[in-house]
């Protein structure tokens, strides 16, 4: 008895460092005045990965037991069932191209371990200089990349923590900026009707600066005086951008829960280092855990953002009497002045 209760207040103790931090965090870099806007790099890694989520207005940071929460916070994976795998493949802004592949699965006694694969890319277009505007017969492409490993596992029934090592990687042309960075989360089930709080942290690594081939130039170090090196390589310095750190705080739970229909919602608050603090709220109707209705709204109270109403539905199918089950997810999401973003995300849970 003196054990589990040493180890309820261990575990106490981390949930409350986590949350802390965050705050800390956010009381130390808050400002009225300036958002930081523009001045993160690998934006790619603030879009939301899957469809479900992001019909609840992307308030998933303390919904549990989905593959998509490799990405919203790694301990809510501790309470996923079997062995699930996701593929998302959908049109993002301005005529680019977002990829998600996700697998995981559950080892009773190790915990769950987890593997997804992100990507932007860009279509393909000419190389254009100030002498040559209409190319130069050269043609270049650009695109993002995150490789990411995950891990988590329950320390009781009712608390699970979790974390992740990426790789993160831009590139463009013959050039490129690479960086580790990793993500940690906690949740915990309350004992009040199971209302869970989730936090998370993401994207905390070493900033990423542009190297490769096409940073050589050649320049005259002394046009001056006549008979030197006329022509020596050099190097443009680029500078360091840091990554878009993002906590985030959440609580969600059932408002509606028989044998035949649920109802949950999901609130998230959001601290990016950035851009201003907001707030995503989210609602799933779920009826037989088959047929599922989503609706949300994403960044509240944030200033000049184009993110705003979710919605989105879903389908869980049992392929024949196997175990296997099919999921198919929609959502749609309005983006202001950039139109719509729809997402279909397919998965399979065996």
């Amino acid at each position: 008895m003196k054990y589990i209760g040493l180890k309820t207040k261990i575990i106490t103790i981390m949930f409350i460092v986590v949350l802390d931090t965050g705050l800390i965090y956010s009381q130390n870099t808050n400002t009225n005045t300036i958002t930081k806007r523009g001045t993160t790099a690998a934006q790619f890694l603030k879009i939301g990965v899957d469809a479900r989520a992001t019909a609840m207005g992307n308030a998933f940071t303390a919904m549990y037991g989905d593959l998509s929460n490799i990405y919203w916070n790694p301990a809510g994976l501790a309470y996923l069932d079997g062995i699930q795998a996701m593929i998302v493949n959908s049109p993002w802004i301005a005529e680019t191209k977002f990829n998600y592949l996700a697998f995981a699965f559950n080892s009773h006694g190790i915990g769950t371990l987890g593997f997804s694969l992100t990507s932007l890319t860009v279509p393909e277009d000419i190389v254009r200089t100030v002498e040559e505007p209409e190319g130069t017969g050269e043609r270049f492409e650009a695109g993002d990349l995150a490789v990411t490993l995950s891990y988590s596992r329950r320390l009781t029934d009712k608390f699970a923590i979790g974390g992740n090592l990426k790789f993160v990687q831009q590139k463009i042309w013959h050039s490129m900026a690479q960086a580790i960075a990793a993500d940690l989360g906690a949740l915990f089930v309350t004992p009040f009707r199971d209302i869970r709080i989730g936090a998370s942290l993401s994207n905390f690594g070493n900033s990423l600066k542009m190297d490769g081939r096409d940073m050589i130039i050649s320049v005259d170090p002394d046009k001056q005086n006549e008979g030197n090196v006329e022509f020596v390589n050099a190097l443009y310095e680029t500078e360091q951008f840091p990554l878009p750190l993002i906590f985030r705080v959440g609580i969600a739970g059932e408002l509606l829960q028989n044998e035949k229909m649920r109802l949950s919602f999901g609130l998230d608050a959001l601290h990016p280092n950035d851009n201003t603090e907001s707030m995503n709220a989210g609602l799933e109707f779920a009826y037989a855990e088959t047929f599922f209705l989503r609706s949300g709204y994403a960044t509240l109270f944030r200033d000049a953002t184009e993110e705003g109403l979710t919605l989105g539905g879903g389908i869980y199918y049992r392929l024949g009497k196997s175990n296997t089950k099919l999921k198919l997810d929609y959502s749609y999401t309005d983006f202001g002045r950039f139109d719509f973003i729809q997402r279909l995300t397919n998965g399979l849970r065996f």
